[in-house]
């Protein structure tokens, strides 16, 4: 029994040794031999390459283990920052047919599907292997303008039919990257920025939810239910202009965060998203402008006040829920957060329609009261003159 608890400790530690050191003791089945190499801190990926200083050339091979088939995996560059948007990619994946595809993409947004296309350095002998789980990409790259440090990203993802799918925006996947000296093999993780960034983001995104697309809307239950009742008068109007304000005030706080990121992500553009964001912003301000230059009840201006108002706040709750799509579209979060949105709007709407229902109810018995009230004498059988009819 002892013996068999020895041998399997010796086992076990010799796996652990194999496993800790697979970037220095790997051979390669080519043949290839690298003379630096770096075990990366996630993603189960590891770099060998040779760097000629002189001629700055580097013959590199990327190896990412633990993924299967239906998984492309990629290796890159990037001369500009650090990050994803900018770097020059290395990708692979193996084909529907069995067959290997390996090519360079240029990454130019955070909604990128790995176009091919040239990278901004040249490359040559660029191939892919895929053998017990691990896809290897081999390449030499020339980097002439670049210093021995550079920014590197590496990242994997599924396959949609025989194309890269998005991957990832969590965990590991967001924490891949990091800067890598090619002389002297010394390499760093930047995933603080990296997470600094995506925080920033999901920030963005909960503001603006939070703002325009659920406080707007109740706000405007408020205004357009309560004031039925003579006893919610004034009430339902402080109510409608705080939840209105505190809408107005944590939606800048969220549209300022979005004007940040952009200027942090230069190249990234989504124009869409960007421009409704910035109408949202200049119709929301004009509202507040208007809350205080409301004209009273008795106004001759006043209908065409209500008008205007009524007319620019359902404006900007529909340009606001599009918006919140557009950036769930961006932001590419889990299933959850966005089926938790269609709920609240889902829950919103009904109570909009059954409060609607029975406003109508109560207008409509309001007005036959009236109308009884206003011929007493017609139900005494008297004409309003003395006269009986």
């Amino acid at each position: 029994m002892l013996r068999a608890v020895l041998i399997s400790c010796v086992l076990l530690s010799v796996c652990l040794s194999s496993y800790a050191q697979s970037c220095a003791k790997y051979n390669f089945a080519s043949n290839q031999v690298f003379s630096s190499c770096n075990d990366l801190p996630y993603l189960d990926s590891f770099l060998h390459w040779n760097y000629d200083s002189s001629s700055k050339t580097v013959r590199m091979a990327y190896r990412h283990t633990s993924v299967t088939a239906s998984k492309w995996v990629a290796w890159a560059i990037n001369p500009r920052s650090r990050g994803m948007v900018g770097a020059q990619a290395l990708v692979a994946f193996q084909k529907s047919d069995g067959t290997m595809r390996a090519y360079t993409a240029p990454i130019t947004t955070y909604q990128t599907q790995l176009q091919e296309g040239d990278l901004s350095f040249p490359v040559s002998d660029l191939s892919a292997v895929y053998s017990r789980n691990e896809i290897i990409i081999f390449a030499t790259m020339k980097l002439e303008n670049l210093s021995s440090t550079v920014n590197q990203v590496w990242q994997d993802g599924p396959l949609s039919g025989d194309a890269p799918a998005m991957h990832p925006t969590s965990g590991s996947n967001v924490q891949s990257a990091g800067t890598l000296n090619l002389l002297s093999g010394e390499s760093r993780t930047t995933a603080g920025p990296s997470n600094s960034k995506t925080k920033k983001r999901n920030i963005h995104g909960v503001l603006n939810a939070v703002s325009w697309g659920i406080l707007m809307p109740i706000g405007v239950l408020f205004a357009r239910y309560l004031r039925v009742f003579p006893s919610a008068d004034p009430a339902w109007f402080y109510l409608h202009a705080t939840c209105q304000t505190s809408a107005y005030i944590i939606g800048v706080a969220g549209w300022a965060t979005g004007l940040q990121l952009g200027n942090q992500s230069p190249g990234v553009q989504y124009t869409s998203h960007r421009t409704i964001g910035i109408v949202l912003f200049c119709l929301g301000t004009l509202q507040v402008f208007a809350l205080l230059l409301r004209p009273k009840k008795d106004h001759k201006y006043r209908f065409y006040w209500n008008i205007y108002h009524h007319s620019v706040g359902y404006a900007v709750i529909a340009l606001s829920i599009i918006n919140i799509f557009k950036g769930f579209d961006i932001l590419n979060p889990e299933n959850k957060w966005e089926r938790a949105y269609i709920g609240i709007l889902v829950v919103l709407a009904f109570f909009a329609a059954a409060l609607e229902a029975y406003k109508w109810c109560v207008v409509v018995k309001r007005k036959k009261i009236a109308a009884s009230q206003k011929m007493p004498n017609r139900v005494n059988g008297t004409n309003g003159h003395g006269a009986r009819v």
